[in-house]
C-alpha cells in the first residue's frame, strides 16, 4: 500500500511547484482512477524508450482542473499503486529497472490530508515493450506507438544490436594484411586466418554456408575498411581559424580538412597525431594580439578519439568529425550515448560498449591505444579539473538535433566561481542571477549577467524556463533532467 497521508510531511509550497510544470517530453501527470493504469504504463515504456522522465500521479489534467482543484491524491484509489507495481513488474519485456516512487504529503482539494505519488522511470539499457500492448516512445508531449523501422533502429542506438556483428560481403583474403600479420604475432595465434577469425568471433558463416567477416573485422584489419563495406567509416579533422565556422565563398579553415581512413588502430593513432601537430604549428593570435596558448592535457585528446573510434555507430554513414578552433576541441561522432549513458552520468556510469568485439580486439594490437576499461571518461575528467580547466562537455540529439555526440574541449582555465556553480546546480538544478551575484560576492547585476552569458555561449549552460522574462531566468546543465533537482532529496517509498 501507498504511504499514509499522515506518514507524510505536508508540502503544499512543493505541491504548488509541480502545479506550475506542463506536460512534456520529461513530465506526464494523471489521476490514479479509470483506464488511467493502461495509459501510464504507455507512458512508463515511453519514458524508458527515450531518455527517462517523471509520471505524477494524484493531479488532474491542467485542462480539467485549475490550481489546487487538481489535487485529487493517490487516496482517490489507493490499491492503484500496487497495481501499477503489479503491472511493472509482469506486462514490460524487457523488464526495465524498478522505478523509484516518493510520496509527497499535501492538502487535497477538499482540504484533507493525503498525497500525490511521483514515479521516477530511468532511460532503458534496451528497447521496452508491453505484452500485447505495443511499443511506445516520448514526443514533446503525449506518446506515441512505434513502428518496426523505429524499433530497428532504437536497438542500433541502445546498442543492443550493432553493425560491428553483422556480416560483410568481403572476401577474408582482403584481411590478410600487415595490421593482421602484427595481431596475429602479437597473440601468438598458430591456426589460419579464417579458422582464427572464427574461434574470435571476427567471422561466421552465412546463410549459405559461406564463411565471411564481420564488420569489426573489416574495421580493424582491412586497409581501407570504409571502402570495402561501402561506408563512411573515416576521422577528418578541420582546423579553423577563430572560434566559429564561417561559411562563405572562402571558409576560415587554417587548411583542407585531413581524412584518415585506414584500420581503426591506424585512425585513432594518426588523427591524435595531427591533432598535436595542428595545435602545435598551428599558432592562432587572440583578439587582443597575443598568442593563444593551448592547454589541453594530451592525454585526454586521445581518450576522446579513442573513445569516438571505439563506441560510434557504425550503422550510421557518417564519418567522425574533429574541430580544431582558437578556444577548443569539438569531436563529433556518429551515434547516441548506448545504454542508459546520458550527458549527465557519462563521468560516473562506467563502462558501457557499443562495440565490445573492437573492443576487446582493439587492446590485443601492438601498442594499442590507452583503453581505460571504463575509466577513460572518468580519466577525462579528473584531468582537466588537475589542469583547471572545464570539464569535458557531452552533447546529444537533445541539444544538437542530430544522432550524434559531441565532445568539446575547451581552451580555458576553469574559473574558480564555476566550482560553486556546479556544486549550486548539483544541489539545486537551476541557478540565477541572484546565486551567481551571492557566489561572486558582488551586487552588480551585469557582472554576474555577463558570466551566465559566457557560460551560455560555452554551451555549459542553457536556459531552464526561456519563456520566462530576462529577470526571472534560471540556468541549468544542457540536457539536464527538468525535476530531477527537485526529487533528488526526497525519500524513496
Amino acid at each position: 500500500m501507498p504511504t499514509l497521508p499522515e506518514e507524510n510531511p505536508i508540502d503544499d509550497a512543493f505541491i504548488d511547484e509541480i502545479l506550475e510544470y506542463e506536460e512534456s517530453k520529461q513530465i506526464e501527470i494523471k489521476r490514479i482512477v479509470g483506464d488511467k493504469l493502461n495509459k501510464a504504463i504507455q507512458t512508463i515504456v515511453a519514458f524508458a524508450n527515450t531518455g527517462g522522465g517523471y509520471l505524477i500521479l494524484g493531479l488532474e489534467d491542467a485542462r480539467k482542473a485549475k490550481g489546487r482543484d487538481r489535487v485529487f491524491g493517490i487516496q482517490e484509489k489507493p490499491e492503484n499503486i500496487d497495481e501499477l507495481k503489479r503491472m511493472i513488474a509482469s506486462m514490460i519485456t524487457p523488464a526495465i529497472q524498478p522505478p523509484s516512487i516518493v510520496c509527497i504529503g499535501c492538502t487535497l482539494r477538499d482540504g484533507s490530508r493525503g498525497s500525490i505519488a511521483i514515479v521516477h522511470i530511468e532511460k532503458g539499457v534496451d528497447v521496452h515493450s508491453i505484452v500485447f500492448g505495443g511499443t511506445w516512445r516520448r514526443l514533446d508531449t503525449g506518446n506515441c506507438q512505434m513502428t518496426a523501422e523505429e524499433i530497428t533502429r532504437l536497438r542500433f542506438e541502445r546498442g543492443s544490436i550493432t553493425a560491428e556483428g553483422q556480416l560483410a560481403d568481403v572476401p577474408i583474403a582482403l584481411l590478410q594484411t600487415d595490421y593482421w600479420r602484427g595481431y596475429a604475432t602479437r597473440r601468438k595465434l598458430t591456426r589460419s586466418m579464417p579458422e582464427a577469425l572464427q574461434h574470435l568471433g571476427l567471422a561466421k558463416q552465412s546463410k549459405e554456408g559461406e564463411l565471411r567477416p564481420t564488420y569489426a573485422a573489416v574495421l580493424l584489419f582491412a586497409e581501407n575498411p570504409g571502402g570495402l563495406l561501402g561506408t563512411k567509416a573515416a576521422v577528418r579533422v578541420f582546423h579553423y581559424k577563430g572560434d566559429r565556422v564561417e561559411h562563405g565563398a572562402e571558409p576560415n579553415l587554417l587548411k583542407p580538412p585531413i581524412s584518415f581512413s585506414g584500420p581503426l588502430i591506424t585512425q585513432i593513432n594518426e588523427a591524435y597525431l595531427c591533432v598535436l601537430n595542428e595545435l602545435a604549428t598551428g599558432v592562432q593570435m587572440g583578439p587582443l594580439g597575443f598568442e593563444v596558448i593551448q592547454q589541453y592535457p594530451a592525454r585526454v585528446i586521445r581518450e576522446a578519439i579513442t573513445n569516438a573510434v571505439i563506441h560510434r555507430d557504425y550503422s550510421i554513414q557518417t564519418d567522425i568529425q574533429i574541430r580544431l578552433f582558437a578556444n577548443r576541441i569539438e569531436i563529433e561522432s556518429p551515434g547516441t550515448l548506448p545504454g542508459k549513458v546520458t550527458a549527465q552520468n557519462i563521468h560516473a556510469s562506467g563502462s558501457v560498449s557499443r562495440n565490445p568485439l573492437i573492443v576487446s580486439n582493439l587492446r590485443e594490437f601492438p601498442d594499442p591505444p590507452n583503453l581505460d576499461a571504463g575509466e577513460g571518461v572518468r580519466m577525462m575528467f579528473q584531468t582537466m579539473n588537475s589542469a583547471g580547466l572545464y570539464p569535458p562537455l557531452y552533447l546529444t540529439r537533445a541539444s544538437t538535433g542530430q544522432d550524434t555526440v559531441k565532445v568539446f574541449l575547451l581552451n580555458e582555465a576553469r574559473p574558480t566561481v564555476w566550482d560553486q556553480v556546479c556544486k549550486w546546480l548539483d544541489e539545486h538544478g537551476t541557478i540565477g542571477n541572484a546565486e551567481v551575484r551571492r557566489i561572486m560576492n558582488t551586487d552588480d547585476v551585469l557582472t554576474a549577467t555577463k558570466a551566465l552569458r559566457g557560460w551560455v555561449d560555452r554551451k555549459l549552460l542553457v536556459v531552464a524556463n526561456p519563456q520566462e522574462g530576462k529577470r526571472s531566468r534560471r540556468y541549468k546543465r544542457p540536457e539536464d533532467e527538468s525535476l530531477s533537482s527537485l526529487f533528488s532529496n526526497r525519500q524513496r517509498k
